[in-house]
C-alpha cells in the first residue's frame, strides 16, 4: 500500500459503510447489484477518489474475473453521531 493510498483507503471504507446502511434501508436498490460484482464507488465531484476506485475496482475484477458495477453516490448527508450518553468504568 502506498502513503497516498491510505486517505483513499479510508474514505472508501467509510462509503461501502453508508452504502450498507443505504441497501438496508432499501432492499430493492440491494437487489439490482449482482452477488458476485466488485462495486466501485463513485462520488459525484471527487475525481481523484473516482480515478483510484475505477482503477482498483477494474484492477480486483481482472483478477478474480468478475463483473464491476460502478455505484455513483450523488449525494451524502452529514455524519450524525447516534450515541448521545456514554459511561466509562474500570473493569475490575
Amino acid at each position: 500500500m502506498l502513503r497516498t493510498d491510505k486517505p483513499m483507503i479510508e474514505k472508501n471504507l467509510d462509503r461501502i459503510f453508508e452504502l450498507e446502511r443505504y441497501n438496508a434501508a432499501h432492499p430493492a436498490f440491494a437487489e439490482r447489484t449482482p452477488d458476485n460484482a466488485m462495486v466501485a464507488l463513485q462520488v459525484k465531484g471527487d475525481d481523484t477518489f473516482n480515478r483510484w476506485s475505477r482503477r482498483l475496482g477494474e484492477k480486483q475484477a481482472k483478477n478474480t474475473g468478475r463483473p464491476v458495477v460502478r455505484i455513483t453516490i450523488n449525494k451524502i448527508g452529514p455524519v450524525r453521531l447516534r450515541i448521545e450518553a456514554l459511561k466509562v468504568e474500570r473493569a475490575v
